[in-house]
């Protein structure tokens, strides 16, 4: 059975909102696999690969269930903002697990939780570079004190198939206050992956059908469909990783390219005032790969250069 329907975000002091989901019921038992996209407005590839997946799942040879939210912040989408919502200004992946009687970000964040991922076994949380990030592919692989979710987060990261997978060991603990979509998932015992598949609001062929590959392969590890690619091979780990944040606001200019090998302290940007006078330069904190470059000239003070992950 296949259900579509819009869970409401009712009004508060900044107007109501709406999140689309689709419930795919599979003809045989199985876990049920929540699909997340759009948390992030302008992260385009993920929600049209839930496009493409409602279109070619079949209820009738899936085991289990699937859950595709296309769009889980409308402001963002709709405003076509990176990162904030236009509404009340806030990252909706750093508001989970949200409140009730929040703002409208929290409030989506509140809703998401309560009904798709406290429903999920399993959680994929769909991202790409924003409009402004020039990314390459990887994955997200969470490290926690739990062995039986880092043994069930491997599985997923392999089955995803992308071959570059960050350990990222820093997510927060605490359930009331896990900030990110896979971390709220987490925080509950249910295993959650990161998927970074696309860059610069850009709707590429290549990175939609990269999750929507991703997806067939995990759910034929999982054993809900009964065919789908297999697990990526010598994968690249990734551990550390980190990101380098902009000490001022201005103009931003990148001087190294996503993917590319750089040395401990090589200038990864440089930041000008308004006027062409260089205000700051930023230096990569280790040896390693750069996963994502902002490449567009906008910068404030605070907000994500870059993000360096160093190969094991």
């Amino acid at each position: 059975m296949i259900e579509s329907r819009m869970i409401p975000i009712p009004a508060a002091g900044d107007g109501p909102s709406e999140v689309p989901v689709t419930t795919i019921r599979g003809a045989a038992p199985g876990p049920v696999l929540a699909l997340i996209a759009g948390n992030h407005g302008y992260e385009y590839p993920p929600i049209l690969a839930l496009q493409r997946l409602r279109a070619e799942l079949d209820p009738a040879a899936l085991a289990g269930t699937a859950i595709l939210v296309h769009v889980a912040n409308m402001p963002s989408f709709l405003g076509r903002t990176v990162y904030f919502s236009p509404v009340d200004g806030k990252n909706l992946n750093r508001v989970y697990p949200g409140r009730a009687d929040g703002t409208v970000s929290e409030r989506i964040a509140h809703a998401i939780t309560a009904e798709v991922i406290e429903r999920a076994d399993y959680v994929l949380d769909l991202h790409c570079g924003d409009g402004n990030e020039w990314l390459r592919p990887y994955v997200y692989q969470a490290v926690t004190a739990d062995e039986r979710i880092n043994r069930e987060n491997q599985r997923l990261a392999l089955a995803f198939g992308i071959d570059h997978i960050l350990l990222d060991r820093n997510r927060p603990t605490d359930p009331a206050r896990s900030l990110y979509c896979s971390t709220t998932a987490i925080t509950r015992g249910k295993p959650a992956l990161v998927v970074e598949s696309g860059a610069l609001g850009q709707t590429d062929e290549e990175s939609v059908r990269r999750i929507v590959e991703g997806v067939r392969g995990v759910m034929h590890e999982f054993g809900m469909i009964a065919e789908g690619p297999a697990p990526v091979k010598d994968p690249v780990y990734l551990d550390p990783a980190e990101v380098v944040v902009s000490p001022a606001t201005g103009i931003l200019y990148p001087m190294v390219e996503r993917d590319q090998h750089v040395a401990r302290g090589q200038l990864l940007a440089r930041i000008t005032d308004f006027f062409g006078e260089t205000i700051a330069e930023l230096a990569s904190p280790l040896d390693g790969i750069v996963l994502y470059i902002v490449a567009t000239p906008p910068m404030t003070k605070g907000q994500p250069v870059a993000c360096v992950g160093r190969p094991r």
